[in-house]
This record gives structure tokens, C-alpha cells and sequence, in this order.
């Protein structure tokens, strides 16, 4: 069995003993049937990985003490995933799932010309990341933006690789033949895909355009492809 995996964001390094909050203490005991002296991991989401064991075994307030701390640097590579947001939001939070998965460094939701979209739902989305963050046992929690226009989006970034997927006829690069860098800002368009417009205002500002093959995509499949291809591991 895998020793269960918590996310508690204010746990931080040198404290030897700490109290689970009230969700991940109802899971600890009343799903997974956990009691004193059965170990857990937890992560606060940046960096650092704990492990400890059960001291009191609670619904509402379950004690665990800290054995050792372990800090995990991030990945050298950063890769912000710039989305245009969906209607459907099953393949919006699918995708947010599986974009954490992957260890995505920031997700940033784009309001396109073509965005269909009613609200954006902040706490639901955050608990998804946090939910993947603990199902793929990651000690980074992917930062997740307020939806931004798209103009403004790109007006202020300043990562040393930017690209642009569409599905217009241009002049466009192999997303396979790119060297990924460092520091990656990654544009995907909404249903419908990005206008004609913000094409052009991304080559204005220096965006190099890409395409993901000779298929048309869907926005979460698009997405995902470019950051297996993209991706360092």
C-alpha cells in the first residue's frame, strides 16, 4: 500500500509535530481508516516533502509528528501554459488535471475573441491542481492566474521562448523540431481557435508560431500534446 499523500499549505520546514486540517484529517481517518503510529507524507506545495506519523488520530484535528523534511528543488524548466478557456467545463478541469500532472510550472487562463465561457470558478480549479498535485505526488503546486485578455496577456511577458499554436495558414515551425527553453510561454487557443487578429498582435510581439501536426485539435488535446513535446522530464 502507498503511504497517503497530503496537501497542507501551512506546514512549513523545522516544525516537529503538526495538525492536519479538517478535510485531509477526515480523509486520513474516516476513508483511508488510518491510526497512530501509520505514517503519511505531506506537502505545502513548495518544495518541501514531510514525513511523519500519526500521534492522534482525529476526524477533525488528526496530530502527526514530523520525522524528517526534505526540500525538492524545482524543475529547471518553467513552462506557463497559456489556455484559452473553455465552455465545457469537464474538458476545462480535465485539462487542468492533467496539465498538473505533467508539472507545469503556471496556468493562465485567456479571454480570446472566440472565448465562450460563463464563470470562472477559482476555489473549484485550485482544488483540482491540489488534487492532481497529491494524485501525482509533486511537491509544486502549479500557480494558477485569473483569466486575462489576450492583449493583455502578451503585452508584458517576458519568458526567453515564446510560441503560439494555430490553426491558420502561416509560416510555422514543427512544435518537434523546437528546442524547448528554460523559460516557456505556451499559447493555445480556445474553441474556434485564436482570430485573425491576435495572431498577428502575437507576431507583433515576437510570438513564433507552431503547429501540433496535420490533425485539428482539440484545445485540451492540443494543449497537452505540446507539453509532452515541450515538457523536459
Amino acid at each position: 500500500m502507498s503511504i497517503p499523500y497530503f496537501y497542507e499549505p501551512s506546514i512549513v520546514a523545522g516544525q516537529t509535530s503538526f495538525t492536519l486540517n479538517e478535510i485531509s484529517s477526515k480523509h486520513c481517518v474516516q476513508v483511508l481508516r488510518m491510526q497512530e503510529n501509520q505514517r503519511v507524507d505531506i506537502t505545502n506545495g513548495m518544495g518541501y516533502l514531510f514525513e511523519a506519523t500519526i500521534l492522534s488520530a482525529h476526524k477533525k484535528n488528526t496530530l502527526v509528528q514530523i520525522q524528517s523534511e526534505k526540500f525538492i528543488a524545482a524543475s529547471s524548466q518553467k513552462i506557463t501554459l497559456g489556455i484559452g478557456l473553455l465552455k465545457n467545463l469537464t474538458r476545462l478541469e480535465w485539462l487542468l488535471e492533467k496539465a498538473t500532472e505533467m508539472g507545469v510550472y503556471e496556468i493562465m487562463p485567456l479571454l480570446c475573441e472566440h472565448t465562450l465561457f460563463e464563470k470562472f470558478k477559482l476555489e473549484r480549479f485550485q482544488n483540482i491542481l491540489q488534487s492532481a498535485m497529491i494524485q501525482s505526488q509533486q511537491v509544486w503546486l502549479p500557480l494558477l492566474a485569473t483569466p486575462v485578455k489576450f492583449k493583455e496577456a502578451i503585452q508584458n511577458q517576458k519568458q526567453a521562448q515564446k510560441l503560439i499554436a494555430h490553426c491558420e495558414a502561416a509560416d510555422k515551425l514543427d512544435i518537434k523540431k523546437i528546442e524547448a527553453a528554460s523559460d516557456c510561454l505556451l499559447l493555445i487557443g480556445p474553441e474556434g481557435d485564436f482570430s485573425q487578429a491576435e495572431i498577428e498582435l502575437a507576431s507583433a510581439h515576437h510570438f513564433q508560431a507552431i503547429h501540433l501536426g496535420p490533425t485539428r485539435l482539440r484545445t485540451e488535446t492540443a494543449a497537452l500534446f505540446a507539453l509532452s513535446v515541450l515538457k523536459k522530464f
